[in-house]
């Protein structure tokens, strides 16, 4: 049996960006996996080593930050980085509470060697949009993505 609820024309609407947005997504990430341009790392470790790569040494709450990843989620896919040998976790000698990251020199090797291949088939992807589109696209990203920082908390 199918069951109807009834919704505003602002939910049918914003329900239907969502999903398109959400399987656009997916897609996208789908066609990269299958692409070979992340070699044999999950999407996370992948994230992971790019953002050490282009921001050097972090502290592990910050690759959760910035991943929009659970602290749980990174210790685990930290934990599988440094069996490959490919980062290396360092308590702070300053505050024994933080643990920071850093790329090894196989993991700097192996993400330099990947990231460059995985950037074009992320340009080939893209080119079905204009110039402009992406940029269009990208705002618009940034603008939901950035929704907490002006929504109040509902708490």
């Amino acid at each position: 049996m199918v069951t109807r609820i009834v919704r505003s024309q602002e939910e049918t609407r914003a329900l239907s960006t969502y999903s398109k947005l959400m399987r656009a997504a997916d897609s996208l990430l789908v066609r990269l996996q299958h692409g070979g341009t992340m070699g044999a790392l999950t999407v996370t470790q992948f994230g992971t080593l790019e953002l050490l790569l282009h921001k050097g040494p972090l502290p592990q709450h910050e690759i959760c930050r910035k991943l929009l990843k659970s602290g749980g989620n990174i210790t685990l896919v930290v934990d599988n980085l440094v069996k490959k040998g490919l980062v290396i976790r360092r308590r702070s000698t300053t505050d024994r509470r933080v643990v920071m990251v850093r790329l090894s020199a196989k993991g700097r090797q192996l993400i330099e060697e990947l990231f460059p291949g995985h950037a074009r088939a992320i340009a080939r992807e893209f080119s079905i949009l204009t110039a402009e589109e992406q940029a269009t696209l990208g705002r618009f990203c940034r603008k939901l993505g950035r929704q907490d920082e002006v929504l109040p908390d509902n708490s």
